[in-house]
């Protein structure tokens, strides 16, 4: 069974990888501090989109108490993964918001607020994964594993 990101899920990580290739554009110091915010995001954003975004796709069918079949457990590769890297995927937050950070130094610098709003954004991007979204995908893990 295949697994799809939430749509919303999908569209926010679009709009950012957008804000942040035309941050990169901007060139000069504050195109410098994006690409090296690129650096270290992209490689984290393909990790979360291989396994610790999809259990979220399973979310409003779990909550709908819709019939779980054994096909849903293949999703525990995912979520026992996640669960497995989760103080990796914390510190490269970390990598990240240190690079956003100077990013923001940079543009205020550079008089960009729309630069300083895009990393604002990100950075709190970054703590509802933590806070909301990880949790959320080990826990569809768990409760798969309680009910299959």
């Amino acid at each position: 069974m295949e697994f799809e990101i939430p749509e919303s899920l999908e569209l926010e990580h679009e709009e950012l990888h957008r804000q942040l290739v035309d941050a990169v554009k901007e060139g000069g110091k504050v195109g410098e501090a994006a690409k090296a915010v690129a650096e270290v995001l992209h490689p984290h954003f393909e990790k979360e989109e291989e396994y610790a975004l999809p259990p979220l796709g399973l979310l409003s069918t779990l909550a709908k108490q819709t019939q779980i079949g054994p096909e849903m457990k293949s999703i525990l590769t995912m979520t026992e993964r996640l669960k497995a890297d989760l103080p990796n995927m914390i510190e490269e937050h970390n990598g990240i918001v240190t690079a956003l950070e100077h990013l923001i130094e940079v543009a205020e610098k550079e008089n960009k607020p729309g630069i300083i709003q895009f990393a604002e954004k990100l950075k709190l991007h970054a703590k509802i994964e933590e806070q909301v979204l990880y949790p959320t995908a080990i826990l569809i893990g768990e409760y798969l594993k309680l009910r299959l």
